[in-house]
C-alpha cells in the first residue's frame, strides 16, 4: 500500500487469542456486506508501548502500516499511524481529562484535524460503572469542515465496528488504526 487509500466504508471484527488482540479489517460493499479483506491486525497485551501492526493477510508475511505511541505509559498517549516504510500518516491521541466521564480523541492528517467523542453521554456513563456486556459504542470524529469518520460498535459476543468515512481527506490506514485504536486502547 502506497500513496493515499480511500475507503469510505468497511468492517473491523476482533478474533478471539488467547496473548493478543486480533482484528480483521473488511471492505464494506455498496450493499453493506463483507467485502475484501483490507488487512489484519495484531496487538501484543500489556506492553509498556503500544503498538498495532497491519499486515496484508493471516500469514503476517507482510506489514502495510501500524500505529504506535510516542512515549511509554503516558495517559494522554499520542499515536502516530505509519505507512509500511514508517513514513507519517496521521497521528490521534486521548484526552484523557475529557475521557473520565465521556472517551475523547484528538485526530489529524494531512489537511484535516477534528476531534472525535462518544456520542451518547448515557451510554458513556453505563460504561464507566456497570459491567454491562455488548453495549453499542458509537464514536463520531467531527471538524469545522464536517463529520471525518464515524465508528459504530455493533451488540455482539466479539467486537463488531462499521465505519464510514464520509471524508475523503482521511486515509483508509488512519480511519482503520483509529477504530482498533478504541477497541484496544479501551481495553475492550
Amino acid at each position: 500500500m502506497t500513496g493515499e487509500i480511500y475507503l469510505p466504508a468497511f468492517f473491523v471484527k476482533q478474533k478471539f487469542a488467547m496473548t493478543t488482540n486480533r482484528y480483521e479489517v473488511w471492505a464494506a460493499n455498496p450493499d453493506g456486506s463483507f467485502g475484501q479483506l483490507m488487512a489484519v491486525a495484531q496487538q501484543k497485551r500489556l506492553a509498556f508501548k503500544e503498538e498495532v501492526t497491519f499486515y496484508s493477510d493471516e500469514s503476517k508475511s507482510r506489514a502495510v502500516f501500524s500505529f504506535k505511541a510516542r512515549k511509554k505509559l503516558d495517559l494522554n498517549a499520542g499515536y502516530d499511524v505509519l505507512d509500511e516504510r514508517g513514513q507519517a500518516l496521521g497521528f490521534f491521541r486521548k484526552d484523557f481529562g475529557k475521557s473520565l466521564l465521556r472517551s475523547t480523541f484528538h485526530l489529524e492528517g494531512p489537511g484535516y484535524q477534528g476531534v472525535g467523542q462518544e456520542r451518547s453521554q448515557a451510554v458513556a456513563l453505563i460504561r464507566r460503572f456497570t459491567d454491562i456486556p455488548f453495549l453499542p459504542i458509537h464514536f463520531d470524529f467531527t471538524s469545522p469542515q464536517g463529520t471525518l469518520l464515524q465508528v459504530e460498535r455493533q451488540s455482539s459476543v466479539r467486537d463488531k465496528y462499521t465505519v464510514t468515512v464520509p471524508h475523503a481527506a482521511v486515509d483508509f490506514r488512519v480511519a482503520a488504526a483509529i477504530a482498533v485504536g478504541l477497541d484496544a486502547l479501551m481495553q475492550r
